[in-house]
């Protein structure tokens, strides 16, 4: 089963993270580029307190951390991000969907 991984940062935001994902070769907003092999869901936003949280399904904790040591982590120091998140908590899920069931309340 699929691995749930939560990021919490301070003193990381928007700029921070487009910088992050240019070095990386990835586009979040259209979702191109060089994701990398064993993430099935990356979602990430501001939180109400100024920091920046990152949700992440992995299908194992071993290929995030090929990616962290190979490719984010010299990403992030490059970017000047040195310090360690705020919150890394891992979760075996029970279960991983992505419904397409449109919501009746978007216009």
């Amino acid at each position: 089963m699929s691995e749930l991984l939560v990021l919490e940062f301070e003193g990381f935001g928007a700029k921070e993270y487009e910088q992050v994902n240019a070095l990386l070769g990835i586009n979040a907003d259209t979702g191109e580029g060089d994701w990398p092999a064993g993430l099935h869901t990356h979602l990430a936003g501001p939180t109400e307190g100024g920091g920046w949280l990152v949700v992440e399904v992995w299908e194992t904790q071993e290929d995030q951390d090929e990616f962290m040591n190979t490719r984010l982590g010299p990403a992030l120091a490059k970017a000047g991000v040195t310090g360690p998140p705020k919150r890394a908590d891992w979760s075996k899920t029970k279960a991983h969907h992505t419904p397409k069931k449109p919501s009746k309340k978007a216009g």
